[in-house]
């Protein structure tokens, strides 16, 4: 099978390098300079330094090339999902789409699905592959899992039984709201984890960090229609208990950075990836709020990022909070 990987980050390569292992892959940049490091280098030495990429492994900035394929899988940052949409649409209309783009969309607070539906209409194949699993371990073929969430379950089944490898296990999940709401929220949560750590405030403050985080996961998700259970999954606390405690999370590191007082233009120039919980954040607070749906931690986090309060103040208002109810 041939499948097109659309987003050549870290993300995006670890995928090409995964499915490799049994299928046809083309690995797409929009950055020709880009694409020809790579071919020269014989690695993504700017996302992935020291792995290499497959010789079989075709390398191309032609997006019409690329989209010549049994399947389009989407890896480009959220903020790339709705051109890329459109012009796979333009290229090879009807193709199935999946992406692994996390977060709300800047502006609008719309999840990737819903971005889809916009771009190749409400009926067309698609579908999220989501769950922990930080690029650099996927990329050196170590385990992990990882979920295929669609509306139309089958889609997700096909999927998982074309994908699936040993080194890198998918599950399939009717529950792609609640599989997107797990993706976006957990990076906010990881922002949060980073700045009590940051602060030295423990393993027990992570944990109930990471808990009551799940709490307002669970409370967004089910108010936008998601499933309790997949909170409980691997789109949901898998994804979150990864990125609040692997050294590897980007989102974790800006809180730690922000725990050291490092002004957020100068933690995101230091960290040369895209870290979606920082555009996410606002979208995820202002949702919650026209929602109705309480959301402290994300509340915090939001005046953390915005300016409007600093760390460790917004860490000394969460603590103040009266008890109630778990």
């Amino acid at each position: 099978m041939r499948i097109a990987v659309f987003g050549a980050g870290a993300w995006g390569t670890a995928l090409a390098l995964a499915f490799s292992r049994g299928h046809e892959i083309v690995l797409w940049s929009r950055e020709s300079d880009e694409i020809s490091a790579m071919r020269a280098d014989g690695e993504n030495r700017r996302y992935l330094p020291g792995i290499p990429l497959p010789a079989a492994l075709q390398l191309t900035d032609s997006i019409q090339e690329a989209a010549r394929a049994d399947l389009h899988l989407v890896v480009t940052p959220l903020a790339g999902l709705r051109s890329t949409a459109r012009a796979l649409k333009a290229a090879a209309p009807g193709t199935p789409l999946l992406w692994a783009c996390k977060g709300l969309e800047a502006g609008t607070a719309k999840l990737p699905h819903q971005i889809v539906a916009e771009e190749l209409g409400e009926d067309a194949p698609y579908g999220v592959l989501t769950g922990p699993s930080f690029a650099a371990e996927v990329a050196q073929g170590l385990p992990a899992a990882v979920t295929i969430a669609a509306h139309d379950i089958e889609f997700a089944r096909h999927w998982v039984q074309a994908l699936h490898d040993n080194r890198l296990r998918l599950y399939a999940n009717d529950d792609l709201v609640g599989a997107e709401v797990g993706g976006a929220v957990k990076n906010v949560m990881a922002i949060a984890a980073g700045v009590a750590d940051g602060m030295g405030f423990g393993l027990n403050a992570r944990a109930a960090l990471i808990t009551r985080g799940l709490a307002e996961i669970t409370r967004l998700g089910l108010a936008l229609g998601g499933k309790r259970d997949t909170f409980m999954g691997l789109a949901g606390l898998g994804d979150l208990v990864l990125t609040c405690t692997g050294d590897l999370s980007r989102n974790r590191r800006v809180g730690l950075l922000l725990a050291e007082g490092k002004t957020l233009p100068d933690i995101l120039v230091a960290l040369g990836h895209v870290a979606e919980g920082v555009s996410t954040t606002r979208e995820v607070a202002a949702l919650a709020a026209r929602l109705g749906v309480e959301m402290p931690i994300t509340s915090a986090v939001d005046g953390v990022l915005s300016g409007t309060v600093s760390a460790r103040d917004a860490v000394e208002q969460l603590l103040a909070r009266d008890p109630k109810q778990e």
